[in-house]
């Protein structure tokens, strides 16, 4: 298990505010015995999503050995080069929050793009294959198994396309992966914000999620938002 010591100055260039480190903390130990969190982090450009994947992983290893990784940003891709949906084990804290590196993902997809718009059905039966991937690996529990079998945490990072077709893609992978925590992040120009609630769950749908909305980490003197991916 990772030392808290590790994680105290990520990155003397990154700020990180108060209700993120509330966020992740409450996910990372929300239940000592609940499984493993499923944790789906949305918003618009900018808005600070891979900012705040990356610290709540240097959290959750805290807590883990290992957390898998979702990476579903073709753009602006983690640990991978860019056209590619991968699914990635980490095992170590992040030094430096500023700085991304290469790893060798468990699965990967080669899309060939760096948007999902180009072809949207390929770009989610990629998502909803690696998906499955890390269901039958890391998540169900096989009865023939040790009892002592927990599973691994998993983060899926997602692009800030969140209009249009981003934002019906979107509400699809939610609902195929139906994660056990949503982190939406705000940013001051309400129009590119995600609609309010869980928007994503039909009328009448009871879904246990635990939504948590945080507003980006840098904003200027007039509390507009700016800087971060």
């Amino acid at each position: 298990m990772a030392s808290f010591s590790e994680t105290e100055n990520p990155s003397p260039t990154i700020f990180i505010p108060e209700d993120w480190s509330e966020a992740a903390d409450a996910i990372a130990y929300d239940s000592v015995t609940s499984p493993p969190p499923t944790v789906f982090i949305c918003g618009p450009k900018n808005s600070g999503k891979t900012t705040f994947s990356r610290h709540l992983l240097n959290i959750l290893l805290q807590r883990y050995r290992k957390v898998a990784y979702l990476d579903t940003d073709v753009g602006q891709t983690e640990f991978t080069t860019p056209g590619c949906l991968s699914l990635t084990v980490i095992d170590k804290i992040t030094p430096d929050l500023t700085i991304p590196c290469l790893k060798t993902p468990e699965r990967c997809f080669f899309y060939g793009d760096i948007s999902s718009k180009r072809d949207p059905t390929t770009y989610l039966a990629y998502i909803f294959a690696l998906y499955d991937y890390y269901r039958k690996a890391y998540s169900i529990s096989n009865s023939s198994e040790s009892s002592r079998y927990t599973g691994l945490p998993l983060l899926v990072n997602t692009p800030g396309w969140v209009k249009g077709i981003g934002y019906d893609i979107l509400v699809d992978m939610l609902k195929f992966i139906a994660p056990t925590h949503v982190v939406k992040i705000h940013i001051s120009a309400e129009i590119k914000n995600l609609p309010a609630g869980a928007f994503w769950l039909d009328e009448g749908h009871d879904a246990r999620v635990t939504l948590i909305e945080v507003n980006s980490a840098r904003q200027d003197s007039l509390k507009r938002s700016y800087g971060l991916t």
